[in-house]
């Protein structure tokens, strides 16, 4: 009799799983999908936005979803980070729905793509904090005084699909990691050169805009760590570049989980310490919301994460459809979003993997699918970025 290996995920997942041996290549991707329910509200109504975002799921019919998992379907992806994915308390309202709804059938010619597992979970992006932390002299409950920008909780989440089992019981996440804990944090001040922040405000406050999460993968005998994140985007304060500073030590911090001699002080939200163990294969993905070459961004960050031993970005992620939009720039075939700049990143590590191939998803105007690009509501105002590896 032939022996079957069943895994089955008692959270976050789907289905039994028959174990089979890896495949020869695997392909990885990132894409901020801009699907928050604010989105969807009607003009002038804030709603609610679970019941907006769900109801919008579960028709199967809206013309922005539609479109991007016709990009999902194309590119076809074995792991894929989704940002910009409102978390919603209840799962198969919100992830189930939209695997069903539009990625698992087959239409438009397109054949249907099944995640079986996936890991989705809260954020701080819309959670009140008590605190002024913009400093306006008033105290909101969302936007701009909650522990990560949002208008509601959970606007601004993320969910990872995954072909492969999630050893979920290994999943660290580090949501509530505190700023003040990382050596050599950033640290925010007035322009009188006092702290920006009152100091029961700066002992709570959370690195994470949204979360930062190591989700290890099974694939084959292999694990693979994918680690995500969404930091904030360097903009929207002032001189006192708070957002900017934010970004530069959320992007820091997985630069620093994957060398073991720099990661001591980290700690997740179990308490448990340290960071990647030394050779384990890794993916680093997301829109991290900072380019080495433009915007502004603290770019220290982001080039340091490109430039760590560890990673692999040999092979920048380019588009015809990018160097299209943008023809007198000199970047513009890596730009992963409509706005003009590379934001959002696959980064393998270096041991275990060998890069094949890698792509924006951003057809040329004269290329087939290019409608599903040509307006930034079509789609996103970003592009999902694909990364195609063979392991070692």
């Amino acid at each position: 009799m032939k022996k079957v290996i069943l895994t089955f995920l008692m959270f976050n997942c789907g289905t039994l799983f028959a174990q089979s041996p890896a495949p020869a290549e695997l392909t990885f991707a990132t894409y901020n999908v801009s699907m928050e329910a604010e989105n969807y509200f009607p003009r002038g109504t804030p709603g609610n936005s679970e019941q907006v975002l769900v109801k919008e799921l579960a028709s199967g019919q809206n013309a922005q979803i539609k479109n991007i998992a016709k990009i999902i379907k194309t590119v076809r992806p074995d792991v894929i980070l989704l940002n910009e994915f409102d978390y919603i308390k209840d799962p198969d309202a919100g992830v189930l729905q939209f695997v069903k709804a539009y990625l698992k059938e087959d239409a438009d010619g397109l054949k249907g793509i099944d995640f079986p597992y996936y890991y989705y979970s809260t954020v701080n992006t819309g959670q009140p904090s008590p605190y002024d932390l913009n400093n306006d002299g008033k105290m909101d409950q969302y936007g701009n005084d909650a522990w990560g920008f949002g208008n509601y909780p959970g606007q601004y989440g993320m969910v990872l699909l995954s072909k492969y089992p999630i050893e979920t019981a290994q999943v660290r996440t580090f949501q509530h990691f505190k700023w003040k804990d990382m050596p050599g944090a950033l640290t925010i001040k007035k322009a009188d050169g006092s702290d920006w922040y009152v100091p029961d405000a700066w002992n709570q406050f959370p690195l994470s805009s949204k979360s930062h999460w190591d989700i290890p993968v099974k694939v084959g005998n292999e694990t693979i760590h994918f680690l995500a994140s969404h930091p904030t985007p360097p903009s929207f304060d002032g001189a006192e570049d708070r957002n900017g500073k934010r970004n530069h030590d959320e992007i820091r911090f997985w630069n620093d989980y994957i060398n073991e001699g720099k990661a001591g002080y980290i700690y997740d939200d179990k308490g448990a310490k340290g960071g990647l163990r030394a050779g384990s294969r890794f993916v680093i993905l997301g829109d991290q919301n900072a380019s080495p070459d433009e915007g502004n961004a603290i770019s220290a960050g982001i080039k340091s994460l490109l430039a760590n031993p560890n990673v692999n970005s040999s092979m920048a992620p380019a588009s015809k459809g990018g160097a299209e939009h943008s023809a007198s720039n000199a970047f513009s075939r890596n730009h992963t979003a409509f706005w003009r700049m590379r934001a959002d990143y696959v980064l393998p590590s270096k041991k275990g993997f060998q890069v094949l191939d890698s792509g924006v998803f951003w057809p040329a105007k004269n290329e087939p699918m290019a409608e599903l690009v040509e307006k930034r509501e079509s789609s996103s105002d970003h592009r999902l970025v694909w990364v195609k590896v063979k392991m070692d």
